[in-house]
């Protein structure tokens, strides 16, 4: 997984967009954990939108 939080956004949206239809399914199929997940890239002023199923 990138370390740059932009990478990062853009390889989960992109794993959301073309394999996963919820953030919860990504993080239980990839074992990443969710809360530290989001907690990186809300430092970087992001946020998950279940809506739209990504970043932004």
């Amino acid at each position: 997984m990138p370390k740059d939080p932009m990478m990062l956004m853009s390889f989960i949206n992109m794993k959301l967009r073309d394999f996963y239809p919820t953030l919860d399914d990504l993080c239980a199929d990839l074992e990443v954990d969710k809360q530290q997940l989001e907690h990186t890239l809300a430092e970087a002023g992001l946020e998950y939108n279940p809506q739209a199923n990504k970043f932004w």
